[in-house]
């Protein structure tokens, strides 16, 4: 059947509104992918998970934010209205950081490896006047609103006795066999799987220590 002129504007009517549909962008608390774990006056904590091909919608990023990988894995960034970044290679541990200036960051995400992508989104609600001077211990990235330590922690090692002065988010990279130990020699110790994590208020003074036979890592987001 040969089209008129009004199924073609039909048939590109409906294109475009598909486009639109495809470009909207939602808060990345709405994102389907995006799994919303923690939130309370300061932080979100989002679990992202995305099998091999698995594309998310475009969401917004609106605060400084960081993260930790959980996975080894392959993906690649888009933002909106931009052609898609190069692969980015990721390993467990691995640790990232973004300031929000200006323009909010709003992207969408395809992994495009072999094997799944696992990561913990911090999302950080408030940035201080003026960031405290303190640190716990070596700083992996940071953005005006935390900063992150990774703790790389050898089976049957500790790391050295140290003190978050603010509320902070320790989160297990990967699955450990941990000890928290105290100045005064009181520990806790837990069998930690990638991802799980636990949201500190109060001043804290700890080692962590790995009593498994693999290598462990703890990343720790405190607040400036």
């Amino acid at each position: 059947m040969r089209k008129t002129p009004v199924h073609v504007a039909l048939c590109l009517l409906s294109f475009l509104s598909f486009g639109t549909a495809q470009q909207a962008a939602v808060p990345v608390e709405q994102e389907p992918f995006h799994h919303v774990q923690l939130k309370n006056d300061d932080v979100v904590v989002i679990r992202a998970t995305l099998a091999p091909g698995d594309l998310t919608g475009y969401h917004i990023h609106s605060c400084n934010r960081a993260g930790v990988e959980l996975t080894q894995n392959k993906t690649t960034g888009q933002e909106l209205g931009k052609t898609a970044g190069a692969p980015r290679v990721s390993e467990p541990g691995t640790v990232f950081s973004d300031s929000c200036t200006g323009t909010p960051l709003t992207h969408r995400v395809h992994n495009v490896g072999s094997t799944p992508m696992d990561v913990v989104d911090v999302e950080f609600l408030r940035t201080p006047g003026k960031a405290s001077e303190a640190v716990a211990g070596p700083v992996a990235a940071e953005n005006a609103s935390a900063l992150i330590y990774r703790w790389v922690i050898a089976p049957g090692t500790a790391t050295p006795m140290h003190t978050h002065t603010r509320p902070y988010l320790i989160v297990a990279a990967t699955p450990m066999r941990l000890t928290m130990t105290a100045p005064d020699g009181q520990s806790r110790t837990e069998e930690v799987k990638a991802g799980d994590f636990h949201w500190v208020e109060i001043p804290v003074t700890h080692s962590l220590a790995n009593g498994s036979s693999n290598e462990g890592q703890i990343v720790e987001f405190e607040l400036k």
